[in-house]
């Protein structure tokens, strides 16, 4: 028992050590998507920064496969160590709804360490779409239920899901979604009129609008963006509540100290400090956080979950 007590009174000490010790090593930041995709490019920003300030490098591993699965899994498995985390999106709170096998539990397997920063949604019409409001778009789906066309970036994606969110607090509107392998492949259809209406991150949506290519609707944030300040939320124009994000959080496996989860917290908080840094990521559309803590990452995720889960399984949805 004596003995029992002292390791137990030596514990603290131990996390703390291995908290002043992070990173020992070189630490792997895994992003399970594509190499100079909209994930991959704010995730080497990030952690550029941080291999400037921390004792050891930070190097990004692109690990890609059954959509975020596979680069998942990996930091799901990997040494509760804080050596290996995980870079990642909206994805990760939808993944166990969109797929019927899934090797990991996004909530059990993971410890938050940081929210890095959200990107709004933006919906937007062709110039030809007899619609200039939001309470237009609705009142013209409504008229026209199941006839009304909508683009996204694929089944089960971010794009996809916020349509069918609108559609569904806007009075369970009836439109047809037509899916692409990409938000930059659905594009010459969108312009072209064949499918009049698309809801996009506001990174690939602003640049049509600023050239007058498509109309903006509306945003999806709680407030007018800074970065659009011409365009009306979603909230202002009657829909009470619409929020729709991606976001970019940085996760642990499960497990990993809470001495180690504060220090990779600190180190992801001090990047995004830099005035460099802060100003890339707003050049992306990215509304970065900056304060985010491991308790308030988790509360993100968790809300985030119960979010779009629902309307996931509400509409059948399943990833391609």
């Amino acid at each position: 028992r004596r003995h029992a007590l002292a390791l137990g009174g030596l514990l603290p000490f131990a996390t703390q050590a291995q908290a002043q010790d992070w990173p020992g090593q070189p630490v792997r930041m895994v992003v399970p998507f594509a190499a100079g995709g909209p994930t991959d490019v704010p995730a080497r920003v990030v952690t550029e920064e941080m291999s400037r300030a921390l004792p050891q490098r930070v190097i990004v591993e692109n690990r890609t496969g059954s959509g975020i699965i596979v680069g998942t899994d990996v930091v799901a498995k990997a040494a509760k160590d804080g050596q290996t985390l995980l870079y990642t999106t909206i994805g990760h709170a939808v993944v166990r709804a969109l797929f019927d096998r899934v090797p990991f539990d996004p909530v059990r397997d993971f410890a938050p360490v940081a929210l890095v920063g959200q990107i709004p949604m933006v919906m937007m019409v062709h110039n030809q779409f007899p619609a200039r409001t939001l309470q237009e778009v609705i009142a013209h789906i409504r008229a026209n239920p199941g006839r009304v066309d909508y683009a996204s970036s694929g089944n089960g994606g971010a794009l996809h899901l916020a349509t069918e969110l609108f559609l569904s607090q806007a009075g369970n509107l009836q439109a047809n979604h037509v899916a692409f392998r990409g938000s930059a492949q659905a594009m010459p259809d969108v312009l072209a009129g064949r499918v009049p209406l698309m809801v996009d991150v506001a990174a690939s949506a602003l640049p049509f609008i600023q050239r007058g290519e498509m109309r903006a609707i509306a945003i999806a944030t709680r407030e007018r963006s800074a970065i659009a300040p011409n365009i009306p939320t979603f909230i202002e124009q009657g829909l009470a509540g619409f929020e729709a994000y991606t976001w970019h959080m940085v996760l642990a496996p499960a497990g990993t100290p809470p001495a180690v989860l504060r220090a990779a917290n600190a180190a992801v908080n001090r990047a995004l400090a830099v005035d460099a840094v802060r100003t890339r990521l707003t050049e992306l559309a990215m509304q970065v956080v900056g304060d985010s803590t491991p308790e308030s990452a988790a509360a993100f995720l968790g809300a985030e979950i119960a979010k779009w889960e629902p309307i996931i399984r509400q509409k059948g949805i399943k990833a391609d």
